[in-house]
């Protein structure tokens, strides 16, 4: 019997694409677990140890979207890999701004969808950071140990990749940090050059950070290099 590579929630209300999820990547050696409604997934996730969820937008009852932002609550550090038929901006950032970790579009490759799972449960599997002291440049206070970002006296809610493109800004406070380097280590090497992601979760974490987010004082661009944080 081959290795268990990790195991995966399919939330997905098609029936048909679910087994074809489910046979591909059991063969490719996953366990594999679905679940046709949110409120079926979230059921799911209290009696099973998922390492990343594969969710669909539009379901019945609970939709995507929320479904995102109740796994997150209950799960902070779970993967959330969204599949979809929408492909607008405007519907990436709602989803990365719900909780997503990832937003892929149907149809999809199964060898692009596989390496995104491979990497995102790398990364989940991945010890934390070794720095513990809290991070503090002017209003903003990120807690590694506690998980947690402040602006002033105002907690700041982050998504997982949000926070760890954060720390790694922070922790390189006054260093510009390559785009190259940043995808790699928050969506792993196989997707350095897939700048739209990091423009996309630049720009959500400088709306909930930057009190003018067009005219950041924190979050800095870098043209033709990449992004770094305010020096102290």
């Amino acid at each position: 019997m081959s290795e268990v590579y990790g195991t995966v929630l399919i939330v997905e209300d098609d029936a048909s694409l679910r087994r074809t999820l489910r046979t591909t990547l059991t063969a490719l050696s996953f366990d594999v677990g679905e679940a046709g409604t949110g409120e079926e997934a979230l059921m799911r996730l209290r009696m099973i140890d998922y390492e990343v969820v594969l969710l669909d937008l539009i379901m019945p009852g609970m939709g995507g979207i929320e479904t995102c932002r109740a796994i997150r609550r209950s799960y902070p550090r779970l993967p959330i890999l969204v599949l979809t038929v929408r492909d607008s901006e405007d519907d990436k950032v709602l989803a990365l701004e719900s909780g997503a970790d990832d937003y892929i579009t149907k149809p999809f490759q199964m060898r692009e969808l596989t390496a995104r799972i491979r990497s995102a449960i790398r990364r989940y599997r991945a010890p934390e950071s070794t720095i513990e002291a809290p991070l503090e440049v002017g209003l903003i206070t990120l807690d590694p140990v506690r998980r947690r970002v402040t602006r002033g006296d105002v907690q700041v809610h982050l998504t997982p990749r949000e926070f760890h493109v954060l720390q790694l800004l922070m922790e390189n406070a006054g260093k510009p940090m390559p785009h190259v380097k940043l995808l790699s280590a928050v969506w792993g090497e196989e997707f350095s050059e897939n700048r739209e992601y990091l423009r996309v979760l630049m720009s959500t974490l400088r709306k909930k950070l930057e009190a003018d987010p067009a005219n950041p004082e924190y979050l800095l661009t870098d043209s033709y290099v990449g992004y770094r944080f305010r020096d102290k």
